[in-house]
């Protein structure tokens, strides 16, 4: 049983060094991948930026959007984490090394026991990813090519189009709106049509 936890956590020192987080954030990335069984998560971590998520050959996202970079070396990470876990499911064990963690919001996206989890308009099916800023929060259906967005008890679905979403942000001046960065950059929400009015 010791061999197993010093195997272990020989992998998440090695992780740290190769993706340049450290221990702690590795670890606490780890149990967000462990709760999303290896395909998503959900983290909070000041090494990500805070919170943000990422799904297995999908988005990532991260507080600071435009950190190209940092998205990019979370996804690694997530990646690595999961294609581990598949190779060796004892990995999840390691997330009990940490004592406790940082992290705020560990729900995996679409819970079903999180009874908040279906506050969109019906017929829309499970999320491919949602998350919340402030107090918007927002759910992303990428087959039927449709965001829905609560706002003050509102709920606003608009028809994404061509766009393959990979992360949003809350403009903190002006308005307060949602931009989304999709492959053409990035893209006021105000900008896509509306198929249900909030």
């Amino acid at each position: 049983m010791q061999q197993s936890s010093n195997s272990g956590r020989q992998v998440i020192n090695d992780l740290a060094r190769r993706h340049g987080f450290s221990t702690d954030a590795v670890l606490s990335m780890l149990e967000s991948v462990v709760r999303g069984n290896g395909t998503m998560a959900q983290f909070n971590h000041p090494e990500f930026s805070g919170s943000g998520q990422w799904m297995k050959g999908g988005m990532t996202m991260v507080s600071d959007m435009f950190n190209h970079q940092l998205k990019s070396r979370v996804d690694a990470l997530c990646s690595d984490l999961a294609r581990l876990l598949a190779e060796q499911p004892e990995l999840a064990g390691s997330t009990r090394l940490q004592s406790q963690n940082q992290g705020g919001q560990q729900a995996s996206p679409g819970d079903s026991q999180d009874p908040h989890s279906d506050w969109w308009k019906a017929g829309l099916g499970r999320p491919d990813s949602t998350g919340s800023q402030n107090s918007v929060r927002y759910a992303y259906f990428a087959g039927a090519h449709r965001l829905a967005i609560e706002s003050g008890g509102n709920v606003t679905v608009y028809d994404t189009l061509d766009h393959r979403i990979g992360g949003f942000s809350q403009q903190q001046s002006g308005s307060g709106s949602l931009v989304f960065t999709s492959q053409h950059g990035a893209v006021d929400v105000s900008r896509l049509p509306v198929v249900v009015p909030g």
